[in-house]
């Protein structure tokens, strides 16, 4: 065994744990600037003026703006994945899992609407960039994945199973929360030109898409 082997494979890893840390960090420095203006608006010079980086540093871990998008939006998808596993896991009735699904839903419109929003004009953009269109198909099927697990978990604890196939079923939340979104923010934007002091992100739409969410789950299973 080579005994210079082991330390210079930890030195290796050390490095790229660091690189690692570093895109990390830059992502989400990014990520508030690309919410805000959007995939055609923004270049890596933008993103560096918005950050506590520089253009070089920006250029050095990322090669180009597509690269950086896409890291961004793996980054936060990442961590969305998960956002409903810990509902699923402690509902013991379908009740509570279709009210804590329903509640998560509007938290998470009324409080990340920008990355939501940046999620969807990447997934546009992917109609007509092939650099974009595999990464963009992965993340949809990581979403659907997790819809997925919310409507098993609520078909067994409802005696039932489900009505749809997890594609379907899939696209119809999606559906219904993409129009939520649009909505949230045509109010929310409205809300502020006028002046408006309390929580501008408090929009009927978020209370509306709760009360579809909630309506809906029943309908996506039947009873065997």
């Amino acid at each position: 065994m080579n005994p210079l082997a082991a330390p210079a494979e930890r030195s290796f890893r050390n490095r790229q744990d660091k690189y690692d840390e570093r895109r990390v960090q830059l992502a989400e420095s990014a990520l508030a600037t690309l919410g805000e203006l959007g995939y055609a608006r923004t270049s890596l010079r933008e993103i560096a003026q918005n950050s506590p980086f520089s253009h070089g540093v920006v250029h050095y871990y990322f090669k180009n703006k597509t690269e950086l998008i896409l890291h961004c939006v793996r980054y936060y998808k990442s961590r969305c994945m998960t956002r409903y596993d810990e509902i699923v896991d402690s509902a013991s009735t379908a009740d509570e899992l279709r009210r804590g699904f329903a509640d998560k839903l509007l938290e998470t419109l009324r409080t990340e609407a920008p990355m939501h929003r940046l999620w969807y004009d990447l997934r546009n953009q992917a109609m007509f960039d092939p650099e974009l269109r595999e990464d963009v198909s992965a993340i949809d099927n990581g979403l659907c994945d997790m819809i997925d697990r919310v409507l098993t978990r609520y078909a067994e604890l409802s005696d039932a199973a489900p009505r749809y196939d997890r594609n379907v079923a899939y696209s119809m939340l999606d559906g219904i929360f993409l129009a939520a979104l649009l909505e949230h923010l045509i109010e929310r934007d409205a809300r502020t030109e006028a002046g408006e002091t309390d929580d501008a992100s408090a929009t009927g739409a978020s209370d509306r898409l709760r009360d579809k969410a909630f309506t809906l789950l029943p309908d996506l299973v039947a009873a065997p």
